[in-house]
């Protein structure tokens, strides 16, 4: 298993996704998501077909948060200038973990 740390502390445990299936499916179909999703490659996300509401970060190809926002079901967030991957969570993770942009993020394990 992986986790997304910033400065060191433990924010969440984080899924990959490596294939273009894998990001093309993201979280569509599942009733909830403990944890994070990590879209490398990806600009741009949507939640047509998802159940829930969710968190998104934008970031640079070294994992710096570039921007948030939290995206209800059946919207599409735009991509942010210099985004290079996103991170999904469910909604409300993001004020929990205290997620702002500037934030360096990494993944261990």
């Amino acid at each position: 298993m992986a986790w997304l740390l910033r400065d060191g502390e433990v924010l969440a445990s984080v899924e990959v996704a490596l294939s273009l299936a894998a990001r093309s499916r993201g979280l569509l179909g599942k009733r909830r998501f403990e944890g994070a999703l990590l879209l490398r490659h990806t600009r741009s996300v949507h939640t047509i077909g998802m159940r829930f509401a969710i968190d998104v970060a934008f970031l640079t190809h070294d994992l710096r948060v570039i921007g948030t926002t939290t995206v209800p079901p059946y919207r599409v967030a735009l991509p942010r200038r210099g985004g290079r991957a996103v991170l999904e969570a469910e909604a409300g993770a993001f004020e929990r973990w205290k997620l702002v942009p500037g934030d360096a993020l990494e993944i261990k394990g």
